[in-house]
């Protein structure tokens, strides 16, 4: 499919070289894509950590389960599929 400039004058087709470049371009952002959605699922994982930090402090005594969930969390990026298909574990 052809692809155009919009121009005071109408549209004008791209060249040869301008399809390559878009397509080039296209094809670099499309290879990003899970990047992106790392990035994302980082760091809603890293929210949730953040939120249960309060359970590390020294005057506290964190339980086996929230141990467990903050461990879940950090090693949520070696799950099957991420970062496309994430499992969040759930908090106790």
């Amino acid at each position: 499919m052809a692809r155009f400039h919009q121009t005071s004058e109408g549209l004008i087709e791209f060249t040869a070289l301008e399809e390559a470049a878009r397509d080039a371009a296209e094809a670099a952002w499309s290879a990003g894509a899970d990047d992106r959605v790392a990035v994302e699922v980082r760091a809603e994982r890293d929210a949730l950590i953040k939120a249960t930090d309060f359970y590390a402090l020294s005057d506290v005594v964190m339980t086996t389960e929230m141990t467990a969930y903050r461990q879940a969390l950090r090693t949520l990026p070696e799950q099957e599929g991420f970062p496309n298909t994430v499992t969040f574990p759930t908090a106790p």
